[in-house]
């Protein structure tokens, strides 16, 4: 419990002040009631203990109201002289003292400490546990807190809890400095709460993230757990533990630069689903096949090496400690911001160069000496912080590997709409490269220049009762009913239905005159008009009725109804 250790902290240190005035206090008391004075009338006069302790009160703050009741004899005058000194001494070491445990950092991580529990136990919506308020971390809480999606926050640097605290966001995020690894603090963070619904793990180290899924998934079962993973050892080791997804950036923006190289129109469709809704259409990808030259052998330079291999795309290393990255032979000694190492692994010749070290002002030397090489290449630049996106802005390459922003992307589509996740996983196995190209088509007509939204809708009682409920009297509802205008039936809303799921099964772009049922999970894309209206047609039983043509059914009653006629018909 924090509360106590506050408590005790402030008792331990105003021990003695407080056992100081107190005994001043007394003394003060005792001898303004022994030392004889005189009434009005000049008969001999004792002060009682309350009278001398409210002199003693007023006089020892230095406020000071008079002598009570009667005017004092030159023995009390003395008396109160003495007190007045002592108490006063008294009182400025116990203020002292005070200030100083004020300032001491553990009294006030302890305050801290409390006040970050007290407002996580207050928290009544659910919320992810965020374990790293690094670059991806803000992004990740912005983006959640911009879907009116709750959060905490743990993190073990200062400057990055003062960030969030600064941070002008339109949610309250509580945020504690604490070492995500320890259990005492993911517990204090909400991981046993019954509103919590999942934890994100997002540090820069992958056997912290690996502790966190192992203590969550002990602790609390249940949870969601999403982690960060640079080391494909620790993925593994993860899963192994049931993590439910693992994020690993590299892995990430190689997949999708193949992507890129064999199904540009997939990889657009990858951009324009997982960018903020309202955000302005990015133009089509389309990088060159050839020689290519990948400067950085890292663990990211593997990763894409590999990917490039797989699209049949030959790369020259360069790299300048082989050894330590055990590059192949071949492979060009050097850090390849020296135009004399781009022209030995052959730049002048190359169709696109990939700059991948771990060091932004290098990987920007790479490019800009590489273009004055050859101007024609296709540029592929790591952005290793995000404080220098303006530089790389101005740069003007043609991919970024950010991984701040591919992991924050990828968390948020998980968390919010983990049907997305799934239907952009169908596309990258779509063997049909012309419906992925038709589908990238479709979208671009029906949004014109911004992301489209994305949303799903689920045939559930709970998120769709009006829907649920006509389903449940055994009406037909197709895919293209709950498309309908409700304001105008004889249109359609400005949407594409992009991935029914039933009873386990995928459809990837069903017909629009798919029968719908009891449990279905139907992804759209479109404007985010079409969205609000849909969700009004699938919740209001007179809407569903306008656009369905089906009999309205009277609310709750219906309902009864309905469940009353199958319990007959079992």
């Amino acid at each position: 419990m924090v509360m106590p250790t506050v408590f005790f902290l402030i008792l331990r240190r105003l021990r003695n002040p407080l056992i100081l005035l107190v005994c001043v206090y007394a003394i003060a008391v005792l001898g303004l009631t022994l030392i004889p004075g005189v009434d009005d009338q000049g008969r001999p006069w004792r002060m009682d203990f309350f009278h001398a302790f409210y002199f003693v009160s007023f006089t020892g703050s230095t406020i000071g109201f008079g002598e009570i009741p009667y005017p004092f004899t030159d023995e009390q005058r003395f008396w109160v002289l003495v007190c007045i000194y002592i108490s006063v001494v008294a009182w400025l070491y116990a203020i002292g003292t005070a200030l100083a445990m004020v300032q001491d950092p553990a009294f006030r991580y302890a305050v801290t400490h409390n006040s970050f529990a007290r407002n996580v136990r207050r928290i009544v919506e659910p919320f992810f546990l965020v374990c790293g308020y690094g670059d991806t971390g803000h992004l990740l809480v912005r983006g959640l807190v911009a879907r009116g999606l709750r959060s905490v926050v743990l993190d073990h640097n200062q400057d990055r809890i003062n960030n969030l605290k600064l941070a002008n966001l339109d949610i309250f995020v509580p945020g504690l400095l604490a070492d995500a690894a320890d259990p005492a603090n993911l517990i204090t963070a909400g991981l046993q709460h019954r509103r919590c619904v999942g934890v994100v793990a997002l540090t820069n180290n992958d056997n912290v993230n690996l502790k966190i899924a192992i203590t969550s998934k002990l602790l609390n079962p249940d949870l969601r757990v999403i982690c960060r993973s640079e080391i494909h050892d620790v993925g593994i080791n993860m899963e192994s533990f049931g993590t439910d997804e693992i994020v690993n950036p590299f892995d990430l923006f190689a997949d999708r630069l193949a992507m890129a190289l064999h199904s540009p129109a997939s990889y657009i469709i990858h951009q324009w689903l997982t960018s903020a809704p309202g955000s302005p259409l990015q133009e089509p990808l389309f990088p060159p096949r050839g020689q290519w030259v990948l400067c950085g052998y890292g663990r990211f330079g593997k990763v894409v090496q590999q990917y490039l291999s797989f699209e049949g795309v030959d790369a020259t290393i360069i790299e300048a400690d082989p050894v330590k990255t055990n590059a192949p032979d071949d492979a060009v000694l050097g850090r390849g911001t020296e135009a004399v190492t781009l022209r030995q692994a052959g730049i002048e010749q190359a169709v696109g160069v990939v700059a991948g070290t771990d060091d932004d002002a290098n990987n920007l030397s790479i490019i800009m000496t590489g273009k004055e090489l050859n101007p024609d290449l296709f540029t592929v630049g790591r952005q290793n912080k995000q404080e220098n996106q303006a530089i790389f802005e101005a740069a003007e390459l043609n991919l970024v590997m950010e991984r701040s922003d591919i992991i924050a992307r990828s968390v948020i589509t998980l968390i919010t709409n983990p049907l997305l996740a799934e239907f952009l996983r169908a596309i990258d196995t779509e063997d049909d490269e012309n419906v992925v190209n038709v589908l990238a088509s479709r979208i671009s007509g029906l949004v014109g220049q911004n992301v489209p939204d994305t949303w799903t809708v689920e045939t559930t009682k709970a998120a769709s009762p009006a829907l649920a409920i006509q389903l449940f009297q055994g009406a037909t509802v197709t895919v293209k009913q709950i498309m309908v205008d409700p304001s105008d039936r004889d249109h359609s809303l400005p949407c594409i239905p992009l991935l029914l799921k039933h009873a386990g099964e995928r459809q990837l772009l069903p017909d629009e005159e798919t029968t719908l049922a009891h449990g279905d999970q139907i992804l759209f894309c479109g404007h985010h008009t079409a969205a609000r209206r849909m969700t009004t047609t699938v919740v209001n039983h007179n809407t569903l009725a306008y656009v369905t043509g089906h009999q309205p059914v009277d609310g709750l009653l219906g309902w009864l109804r309905s469940k009353s006629a199958a319990a007959t018909k079992t």
